[in-house]
C-alpha cells in the first residue's frame, strides 16, 4: 500500500525539526552571510568595540612600558601601536562587513580558496582557544590571590559562564558587553581619580623613566604584536555592522580608549608606584565591587576568544569532512576542553606555542587586504552575489601560491629580528600577495561547488536567534 502524500512530505520537516531541537544556541550565521535587518546598531557595536579595551591588562601594558619610558616616549609608542592596529582592522573589518562573513568564510574568495580556508580555520581556532585557555588561567590564578580559594575552581568558574554566554552567540555577548563596559570605566576611573588626586600629575608627565630605557621598537612591538590576531578576526564582529563609517568611528573609538585613555594613564601609574604592579591600585580602592568588575570585564575579552575558535571550526569539519556543525554545539566542546586544560594547569605550557602562532597568523590579513582591495582576481562572486544576501555556488580550490607566501612571511616574521615580528610577516604577505598577484602569477586551481549544508544555510538564517539592535 502507498504512504499517504502527506506523511511523504512531512518527513522533511520532521526531520529539520528534529535537529534543530538537538541545536543548542546560536549558529550566528556561521557558514553564511549575515543579513543586514540582523545586523546591529551603532550603539550596541560601540559598546561591543569599548569592551575590548576594558581590561586591567592593558593597565598593565601602559606601567611596562611607562618604567622604561618617558611619558612623550610613551605616548609616540601607542600612537604608533595604535595606528598600525587601526590600518588593519579597518582594511580587513571593512572587507568582513561588506560581505557579512567571518575571517574563515571570507578567505574561500579571498586569497585561499575552500581547501585553503580549512587550514586558514585551523590556525585561527587553535590559536583562539588556546589564548581562552591560557587567559581562564590567569584569572583563576588572579581571583585565588585576590579572594582565596583554589586557581582550578575558578578557572573552572570563569570558563563555565564564558561558553554558556558564548553558545548563545553575539546578541546575548551584546546584552553583556553593554552591562559590563560602563560599569568598568566607571570603576576605572573612581580609582585613578582617588590615586592621582593627590599627586601632580604635571609631575608625573615630565619625570624620567623610573627603570631601565624600553626602545620605541620594543614598546611598539608589545603594543601592536601583541593584538595583531585579534585585527585578523576583526570580521567576526564587523559583519554585523551595518556601514563602513561604523567599524572605522568604532574600531577608532577603541583605540583611543585602549591605547590613548587606558594605556597612558598606565603609564602615569607606572611612573607613579615606578612599578608595573597596578593592577592591585584599581583593586584596593574599589573594594569587592571592583573584583567582580574586572572578572566579569575579563570573561567579556575572553568570550571573543572561544567565538572566533568556534567559527574556525565549524568551517574546518565542513570543508574537510563534509559535515555542518552547529556553532553552539561545537562552542561547547572547545569551552570545555579550554576550561579543563586551564584548570589543570596545562595551557600555560603552550604559550610559546602561541606566540609562534601569533606570528603565523597576521599574513592571513595582509593576503586578505592585498586580494580583496588591491588585485581583486578572486573576489568578483562575492561582488555578484552581495546584494542577494546569498554565497556564491562555487569557489576555488586551491590558491598554491597564497600558501607559498604564507610560509615566507611567516619566515620573515619568524627569523628576521628587526621591526615588529607581527607587522613584518604580514606585510612581506601584502607586497608579496600585490606583486605576484597582479603579475598573474597567484593563480586559483581548481572549482568547488557550494555544498548542500550551505545552500541551505540563507533559508535558515531566517529563524536564527539573532537580530538587530
Amino acid at each position: 500500500m502507498a504512504a499517504h502524500p502527506q506523511a511523504e512530505a512531512a518527513t522533511p520537516a520532521a526531520r529539520a525539526g528534529a535537529q534543530e531541537a538537538k541545536n543548542i544556541g546560536s549558529d550566528d550565521y556561521s557558514l553564511s552571510r549575515v543579513p543586514r535587518d540582523k545586523r546591529f546598531g551603532f550603539w550596541s557595536m560601540l559598546l561591543q568595540w569599548l569592551a575590548q579595551s576594558g581590561s586591567i591588562s592593558q593597565f598593565t601594558l601602559g606601567a611596562t612600558i611607562g618604567v622604561g619610558m618617558t611619558f612623550g616616549d610613551a605616548f609616540l609608542a601607542f600612537t604608533l601601536g595604535a595606528v598600525i592596529l587601526e590600518i588593519v582592522i579597518f582594511a580587513i573589518g571593512l572587507a568582513g562587513m561588506r560581505e557579512g562573513l567571518a575571517t574563515p568564510m571570507l578567505t574561500r574568495w579571498v586569497g585561499f580558496g575552500r581547501n585553503g580556508s580549512a587550514l586558514v580555520s585551523f590556525v585561527i581556532a587553535v590559536s583562539l582557544v588556546g589564548w581562552f585557555g591560557v587567559q581562564n588561567t590567569i584569572f583563576g590564578n588572579s581571583v585565588s590571590a585576590l579572594i582565596g580559594g583554589p586557581s582550578w575552581m575558578w578557572c573552572v568558574l570563569a570558563g563555565a559562564a564564558i561558553t554558556t554566554l558564548v553558545i548563545f552567540g553575539f546578541r546575548y555577548m551584546a546584552v553583556f558587553a553593554k552591562i559590563v563596559t560602563p560599569l568598568f570605566f566607571a570603576m576605572v576611573a573612581w580609582s585613578v581619580i582617588s590615586t592621582l588626586k593627590d599627586h601632580s600629575i604635571s609631575d608625573l608627565i615630565h619625570s624620567p623613566a623610573p627603570g631601565p630605557t624600553i626602545p620605541l621598537a620594543v614598546a611598539a612591538t608589545a603594543i601592536a604584536g601583541g593584538y595583531m590576531t585579534g585585527a585578523i578576526v576583526a570580521p567576526e564582529m564587523t559583519r554585523y555592522n551595518r556601514k563602513g563609517s561604523h567599524v572605522f568611528l568604532q574600531s577608532a573609538s577603541s583605540m583611543i580608549l585602549s591605547e590613548y585613555i587606558v594605556g597612558m594613564t598606565g603609564v602615569l601609574l607606572g611612573h607613579l608606584v615606578k612599578s608595573n604592579e597596578v593592577s592591585h591600585i584599581v583593586l584596593s580602592t574599589s573594594g569587592a565591587f571592583g573584583v567582580i568588575v574586572v572578572l566579569m570585564s575579563t570573561a567579556k575579552i575572553n568570550d571573543w576568544n572561544l567565538y572566533g575558535s568556534s567559527l574556525g571550526v565549524v568551517n574546518f569539519f565542513q570543508v574537510v569532512f563534509g559535515k555542518r556543525l552547529h556553532r553552539g554545539v561545537i562552542t561547547i566542546v572547545l569551552g570545555v576542553a579550554g576550561t579543563v586544560l586551564s584548570a589543570v594547569g596545562i595551557m600555560t605550557h603552550f604559550t610559546d606555542f602561541l606566540s609562534v602562532l601569533g606570528v603565523a597568523i597576521p599574513p592571513i590579513g595582509g593576503i586578505i587586504v592585498a586580494e580583496y582591495w588591491v588585485v581583486k582576481r578572486m573576489r568578483k562572486p562575492l561582488d555578484e552575489t552581495r546584494e542577494s544576501e546569498t554565497l556564491p555556488t562555487s569557489s576555488p580550490t586551491w590558491v598554491p601560491m597564497s600558501i607559498v607566501i604564507w610560509i615566507v612571511a611567516f619566515c620573515v616574521g619568524k627569523f628576521y629580528d628587526g621591526g615588529i615580528p607581527a607587522l613584518n610577516s604580514l606585510a612581506t604577505a601584502f607586497v608579496l600577495y600585490s606583486v605576484l598577484g597582479l603579475l598573474g602569477w597567484v593563480k586559483p586551481y581548481g572549482t568547488s561547488t557550494l555544498d548542500d549544508a550551505d545552500a541551505d544555510a540563507p533559508a535558515a538564517r531566517e529563524t536564527a536567534p539573532v537580530g538587530a539592535a
